[in-house]
């Protein structure tokens, strides 16, 4: 756990993961794009429960509903949904090694992403199959990347 918290930091990463979000990609590889505020919400819930909760995940996920113009409120369920899973396993997420962790990453994005489909689905898109789930995967892979990149940045200035 991390023993001082850089808001500068958090606001940086959560700025530049908006951006991410946002940003144009190459449209064959477009649903392949890591769910960038879902990894900045499950690392600032997952280093810092007791300042980064449920609250500013959900205000996050709001954030981005506008951003992308989707359905107000559906990505800030998701990513209310990331920090209160990420908040009762978190004691237990800390002991886990790097693997396991990609792991949690996944299952947890996964179910994110799962619950924007469903809603989606609910509101009258036509996307089928589970190609939704990409992003999660390709989270994972970033994870450990990104983990350590965020770990150093608030190691130096916080």
């Amino acid at each position: 756990m991390l023993s001082v918290i850089s808001y500068p930091v958090f606001v940086l990463s959560v700025v530049v993961a908006l951006v991410f979000s946002i940003s144009l990609f190459p449209v064959g590889w477009f649903e392949f794009r890591p769910e960038w505020l879902g990894l900045v919400v499950f690392y600032w819930t997952f280093r810092a429960p007791a300042q980064f909760g449920i609250l500013l995940a959900w205000c996050l996920g709001l954030l981005l509903d506008v951003l992308e113009a989707t359905p107000l409120g559906v990505n800030a369920m998701a990513m209310a949904l990331i920090a209160f899973l990420v908040l009762t396993i978190h004691q237990r997420l800390r002991m886990y090694p790097m693997p396991q962790q990609c792991l949690m990453v996944f299952l947890l994005l996964g179910i994110n992403q799962m619950l924007v489909h469903f809603v989606k689905q609910l509101l009258g898109a036509d996307d089928a199959g589970f190609s939704y789930l990409w992003p999660a995967l390709t989270s994972a892979l970033v994870w450990p990347v990104f983990c350590i990149l965020l770990d150093n940045i608030n190691r130096k200035l916080g």
